[in-house]
């Protein structure tokens, strides 16, 4: 490094040069050496919550006297600097790191601290008149702060980005249900034909199942509102004064509007991190839902001639580089390798929850980066395939009509009149003979014709007199 491009700081193992544009520090530097792993960094909805908690914290110890009004004041301004993004390109350390997220916490301290002295117009480096960990880390330890940042941001980003656009996802499928609520259809079990059912009453099972996956993701959410802040090191709150947690949480909850609080058992907090966990598998499940979803649609789309085709997606992009006029379900796609990739995410964070060993866990890290990945691939993708997929979803009532006609379930519901096996028979005729159940039961004159036709009527098949079969409409 250049002699003009960097200056010499100094850790308690001795003296680094670190860049002279820089405002992080000495032990970032360090880190920035021993681990040049991956590229990857943490995304901005954490570096995000680590400049709110720096922000409240310095309010609060201004309050209780441990900071001056001048040292106070320059930390809140350089913490909201980077609360709001204008020093991201300040955290460059790699996720794989320390698996407290020390790294990154001191990363933090010294950005602010530095930037903090640059509006007080001393020498950046120099920790006077702020100093990174006496000033900017007051009250706090890496092993509280950095679980609590990936509460906050996980709980913004869920918050904020993915529960608005899982309700416009939801809303619709059951839009999408009452719309197709008249037209009848083949249902299919084990991907063969079965009794008819509306192509309402699919959509609502999809409107459901997204209704649920909110609840369980809700549910989820709940749980990160307890914060390790002010356990410190260890859990036991050493160095951080009675009253400190509370008023900074208290702050952060204002500033986010959310619930925070401080959690009930600091051990459990930092030694476990099972509300991630909880958090991550909320998150798979409904990465399953939109598996189910997504594969129903890409079936009962395809062909358009030679497959399915009772529904008809929303054509955006040419399908194929060889045969022409070709259109593939690219938005579903895309949608699909985001559930991949959100269930592969959730196995890193169930075994980085795992690392909890005694007073820490030491993943953090690592389910940080994976949970809020997945709550951003989640939040675009589902947004994607809502305005680009479903709002332009039409149905094929003539291929649906055809198919229904064909069906030779239809024979079902002449079990209970006729006897099963008589019922297979005329199933079995039908299939042989390329006819319509309709016109084999009509031939073999098994019933009155009024009241064979009334039975054999599909629609009706979709409203049976039990609970279960009645769909979208009663």
């Amino acid at each position: 490094m250049d002699e003009a491009n960097y200056r010499i700081e100094s850790d308690s193992m001795g003296e680094v040069q670190v860049p002279a544009a820089a405002y992080y520090g000495a032990q970032t530097q360090r880190a920035l050496q021993n681990f040049p792993i991956s590229g990857l960094r943490f995304p901005r909805e954490f570096i995000r919550a680590m400049g709110l908690i720096k922000r409240a914290a310095a309010r609060v110890n201004l309050e209780l006297g441990f900071l001056s009004q001048e040292v106070a004041e320059a930390i809140i301004q350089a913490a909201t600097e980077a609360a709001e993004g204008e020093l991201d390109e300040q955290f460059p350390v790699d996720i794989f790191q320390t698996g407290s997220g020390t790294s990154t916490n001191m990363n933090a301290n010294e950005v602010i601290a530095n930037r903090a002295i640059e509006l007080l117009g001393g020498a950046v480096g120099s920790k006077a008149p702020v100093h990174p960990n006496d000033h900017v880390n007051r009250g706090q330890s890496s092993n509280d702060v950095i679980p609590t940042a990936i509460h906050v941001a996980v709980a913004e980003s869920i918050k904020g980005g993915l529960l608005p656009v899982l309700m416009a996802c939801e809303k619709e499928l059951a839009a999408k249900s009452g719309h197709f609520d008249h037209i009848v259809k083949i249902g299919r079990t084990h991907l063969q034909d079965a009794t008819p059912v509306r192509l309402g009453q699919e959509f609502s099972g999809y409107a459901r199942q997204m209704e649920l996956a909110r609840a369980r993701i809700e549910h989820a959410l709940a749980g990160l509102m307890e914060l390790a802040l002010g356990g410190t090191a260890t859990g036991t709150g050493l160095n951080a004064v009675v009253g400190f947690a509370p008023k900074v949480i208290a702050q952060l909850a204002e500033e986010t509007n959310l619930p925070l609080e401080e959690t009930k058992n600091h051990f459990a907090a930092q030694g476990g991190q099972d509300a991630l966990v909880a958090a991550s598998g909320a998150l798979r499940a409904l990465a399953v839902t939109l598996t189910k979803i997504g594969n129903d649609l890409r079936w009962l789309a395809s062909g358009p001639r030679c497959g399915l085709g009772e529904l008809h997606l929303p054509p955006v992009q040419p399908g194929s580089s060889i045969m022409p006029g070709k259109v593939n379900p690219v938005i579903i796609e895309s949608l699909l390798q985001v559930a991949v990739q959100v269930m592969a995410n959730d196995w890193a964070v169930a075994i980085g929850g795992q690392a909890g060993n005694l007073e820490l866990n030491v993943m953090l890290p690592v389910m940080a980066y994976n949970l809020l990945q997945s709550v951003e691939l989640l939040t675009t993708g589902i947004r994607n395939f809502t305005e680009k997929c479903l709002q332009g979803l039409e149905a094929n009532e003539e291929r649906c009509r055809e198919l229904v006609e064909k069906s030779l379930a239809l024979c079902t519901p002449l079990a209970p009149e006729i006897g099963y096996d008589r019922a297979a028979h005329i199933a079995h005729l039908a299939y042989e003979s390329g006819r319509t159940v309709q016109e084999v039961a009509l031939e073999l004159e098994v019933l009155p014709k009024e009241k064979l036709l009334k039975i054999l009527n599909a629609e009706e098949m979709t409203r049976p007199g039990i609970p279960g079969g009645r769909g979208s409409k009663q």
